[in-house]
């Protein structure tokens, strides 16, 4: 019994270890959203729905910059992102086109971590990676588009840490470029700021 007790220890310990510097986040929040094309099909008889929404998942890892000084950290966060779905309907026949976009952000930052029941800091460079879908339904000869695009951004925020497991923060954001078009047409455009309420948890 001893030795069954001394090895579940040391496999919690060494799980510990193994998952130190690791985080999860699920974040709420809006952005930019400029649905072009929808708008310029949104005459008499139709009806647009902007969605303005996003919603996030996002896993990061975290590590000293400085061995001196544990509170200088550098991180990487990789997250994937649901923004609100843009929607056209016309309605003397109920068909709608819609518009729903994906993204892969992915960051590279600096932190000054102040610990537990303090402030900390972010800020950092990334690429994203978006795919954006417009379909037709109800629509003769209806189709499904789709695009994939690939762009800038710089983000940053700042956190307050309740405890060594958990924290609760504000994310901000700004994509450069995030224009999708297709054919002449944009069929989505995510360029712009953007942020968003992100609960924190550490491993």
């Amino acid at each position: 019994m001893k030795k069954l007790m001394l090895a579940v220890i040391a496999v919690a310990v060494m799980s510990t270890a193994s998952f130190a510097g690791f985080g999860a986040a699920v974040k709420l929040g809006a952005g930019e959203n400029d649905p072009k094309s929808l708008k310029d099909l949104n005459v008499g008889g139709t009806d647009l729905t902007e969605g303005y929404g996003v919603f996030s998942l996002e896993g990061l890892y975290e590590m000293p910059f400085d061995a001196a000084d544990e509170a200088n950290k550098i991180g990487a966060k990789i997250g994937f992102d649901f923004y609100g779905e843009n929607e056209l309907k016309i309605n003397a026949t109920n068909a709608k086109i819609t518009e729903d976009t994906y993204a892969f952000p992915i960051t590279v930052y600096y932190k000054r971590d102040n610990g537990v029941k303090n402030v900390s800091f972010w800020a950092g460079p990334g690429v994203t990676f978006m795919r954006t879908e417009l379909e037709a339904s109800g629509i003769p000869g209806g189709d499904k588009e789709h695009k994939n695009k690939t762009f800038f951004h710089i983000a940053g925020g700042a956190e307050y840490r309740f405890t060594e497991l958990s924290a609760l923060g504000l994310d901000l954001r700004y994509n450069f470029g995030a224009k999708v078009k297709k054919d002449g047409a944009v069929l989505s455009d995510r360029s712009g700021f953007g942020g968003a309420v992100a609960a924190r948890f550490y491993f």
